[in-house]
């Protein structure tokens, strides 16, 4: 076989095996500030190309029904939202969060993301909290993630590592925008540092923030630009190295409503639109990683 023949197997070789482990995306749009009837939301949800939604689960029966009618009509999944109660006791804020899970999975999810444990807590305490999500998650057979959260167990780099390595199934769902606004700056020189918990992220939720808050005004302005990127480059990182070992990755667009969405003094009207914001999240991801 001649030199140029052995180049062009080790080509193609290449170009097949990247092929093979180009994955697919699935993306959910989150329900926070959503002013629509169930029914609405998700015709609106599905319309824009998203397979599912993420909220928290509704507190009322009649909400409950609409829902469920809702996505079975619109052939929409869930991603279900679960936190630990900050103003209860340790112990009865555990009971409490483990106990709800239950109803959470009955709905049989996608997945459910979790906001989990307290800055104040204790590390034996937040693991508590981890340990009894986990069991449950392997118990039925259900994702469950820890996200990246301010005032959280996970508030901030330094501290969220000492749980990884402590936590071999520790899950975390990446919301990387709230570790840039509390170490004021984009993370830039602490790509090792951040490699551990990259590792272990299985979902996302895409919103930019940058060293001074956690959510961009307008992902579109040009001013922000390289926080974009820099998000991006990390959101892709996860995906392909899961797309490693699974053909699915999930994602929510998660920019929020106001206050979150910066306003206007006085009127409080937000300064852009938040729905056109997650929808920009979502077209980025898919050119970035050749999505149709």
């Amino acid at each position: 076989m001649t030199k140029k023949l052995v180049l062009l197997f080790i080509l193609i070789s290449t170009l097949t095996s990247y092929s093979q482990k180009q994955g697919k995306l699935q993306f959910f749009q989150t329900d926070w500030g959503r002013t629509l009837s169930w029914d609405s939301f998700c015709e609106k949800t599905k319309a824009a190309g998203y397979d599912g939604l993420e909220t928290w689960f509704p507190s009322d029966k009649k909400s409950q029904a609409e829902l469920k009618a809702a996505l079975e009509k619109y052939n929409l999944k869930v991603g279900f939202l679960n936190g630990t109660d900050k103003s209860l006791p340790f112990e009865e804020s555990l009971k409490s969060y483990t106990e709800h899970f239950k109803t959470l999975i009955a709905w049989n999810p996608a997945y459910i993301n979790c906001h989990t444990g307290s800055d104040f807590l204790t590390f034996e305490q937040n693991k508590a909290f981890i340990d009894s999500a986990n069991k449950i998650a392997k118990q039925n057979n259900i994702p469950i993630y820890h996200e990246t959260h301010r005032g959280r167990f996970s508030y901030n780099l330094p501290d969220t590592k000492k749980y990884v390595q402590a936590i071999p199934d520790l899950k975390m769902t990446l919301d990387i925008s709230h570790w840039m606004v509390v170490h004021e700056s984009l993370l830039e020189n602490q790509d090792v540092e951040l490699q551990e918990v990259l590792d272990r992220s299985h979902h996302i939720h895409a919103r930019v923030g940058h060293a001074e808050s956690p959510q961009v005004n307008d992902p579109e302005a040009p001013e922000w630009k390289k926080s974009v990127d820099r998000h991006l480059d990390l959101w892709e990182k996860v995906i392909r190295q899961k797309w490693e070992k699974q053909e699915m990755f999930t994602i929510t667009t998660e920019f929020g409503p106001a206050d979150y969405m910066p306003t206007l003094p006085y009127t409080k009207v937000p300064v852009a639109d938040q729905w056109k914001a997650n929808l920009y999240m979502m077209k980025v991801l898919k050119e970035r990683l050749n999505i149709e």
